[in-house]
């Protein structure tokens, strides 16, 4: 490889001496708000767009005769399921999809789901008290929330006067989300007058009403709609569509014959500690915090590659000079809140690929971002052999935040 090949050098502008990292800040982040170094291993979502669409999940179309009024138990079919979700994941576990729904939530004024649920796949009943004769729609409903989330990360930047800050900025990852509010259900009537845009319009939409099926003489019980069984098989092409892309992991990276890797050579330090982070010598082991001795081997030696810089965020591979790999989050549970990171052959793999804030200069303090994931790079605890994990909000103490030291 390219950058296999030189002796360590001293450190250029990212590096000085460690210092203890600041306490976690107390307020809430908001784009251009200030932010502390503690904070530059931590991430808040922010919502980019949202739309509310009434939808319905069960239905049945149910003639009633005259003396077939009163209370009935119907049992609808499917229309469509609606799990929630947030980024890559069809499941909801991290602090960071949990803040996303709660603001969903907030900004539209909806009561939605926040945790991981979907609407019910299977047949149910709904249960009515029907007074009058005629063609009605039986259903249970929700209004369907998707958006799209940013997420607002800390990092450096240079104020008018040419001094530095720390603030809240627009950070690089983004994603889609999707939530619904409680359930209703109910039934309707063509003839009956609805709110546009309800749950309850959107079941009389699926009534086949002005038809001969609606409108000629019918036996009590089930009526066909040709509007519902086309709608219920949209929207299951639509989930499965869904569903394929959601499972679709991080494909195999390719192979790449050298990396553009910078000459300085770095240390990624817990500020004011002696514990670093070490490459493992082993394929099935992960990326530890170790203490730099006379048998490190280089393991605890890194260097930045491929370098991007947007908007003041570096974009950098993470190549380890001692096992000459790079680090990465295991595909496999690359989804996962407190995923482990490790190495592997460096190859063209977002999974590979960390956005780095930095704080004002003079400072060699960084927060640490997979670019595929959005997680923020972090430990549970300091401790001896601890493992670098990632985590979805990052660490809120403060211990997501590292220094670059040169070596």
């Amino acid at each position: 490889m390219a950058c296999a090949a030189s002796a360590a050098v001293a450190t250029v502008g990212l590096a000085v001496s460690p210092a203890a990292a600041a306490p976690a800040t107390t307020t809430q982040a908001e784009p251009g708000g200030a932010c502390t170094a503690a904070d530059l291993g931590t991430r808040h979502p922010y919502i980019k767009s949202s739309e509310v669409t009434p939808t319905i999940t069960h239905f049945k179309g149910w003639y009633v005769t005259e003396g077939s009024a009163g209370t009935q138990s119907v049992n609808t079919s499917v229309q469509t399921t609606i799990s929630v979700s947030v980024g890559l994941t069809g499941n909801v576990e991290g602090s960071f999809e949990f803040e996303t729904l709660g603001k969903v939530g907030a900004s539209l004024g909806l009561n939605v789901q926040v945790n991981y649920t979907s609407t019910s796949s299977t047949s149910t009943s709904v249960t009515w008290n029907f007074r009058n004769p005629g063609y009605y729609g039986l259903y249970k409903g929700t209004k369907k929330v998707t958006g799209t989330y940013g997420s607002l990360n800390c990092n450096r930047v240079q104020q008018g006067d040419g001094s530095w800050a720390l603030k809240w900025i627009e950070g690089a990852d983004t994603g889609s989300y999707t939530t619904f509010t409680t359930l209703e259900e109910g039934a309707v009537r063509c003839e009956d007058k609805v709110p546009a845009n309800s749950i309850m319009r959107k079941a009389r939409d699926l009534l086949d009403c002005g038809s001969a099926t609606a409108t000629a003489k019918h036996p009590a019980g089930p009526v066909p709609s040709a509007k519902a069984a086309e709608a219920g098989h949209e929207a299951e092409k639509a989930a499965k569509a869904e569903k394929s892309v959601k499972t679709t992991g991080s494909p195999a990276p390719a192979t790449r014959a050298a990396l553009d890797c910078q000459p300085s050579v770095y240390k990624i330090d817990v500020p004011g500690k002696p514990l670093n982070w070490s490459a493992p010598l082993l394929a099935n082991d992960g990326i530890r915090l170790r203490e730099s001795n006379w048998t490190s081997a280089h393991l605890d030696n890194w260097r930045l590659c491929n370098v991007t810089e947007r908007n003041g965020v570096i974009e950098a591979s993470l190549w380890n000079w001692g096992n000459g790999g790079c680090a990465t989050v295991p595909a496999d549970i690359a989804n996962q809140e407190q995923a482990y990171l490790t190495t592997a052959t460096c190859g063209e793999d977002d999974l590979q690929r960390f956005y780095i804030y930095r704080d004002v200069p003079g400072s060699s303090k960084i927060g640490v971002q997979n670019k595929y994931t959005g997680f923020m790079i972090g430990h549970d605890r300091y401790a001896d052999g601890e493992l670098i994990r990632q985590y979805s909000s990052g660490r809120q103490d403060g211990t997501g935040t590292y220094t670059l030291t040169g070596v």
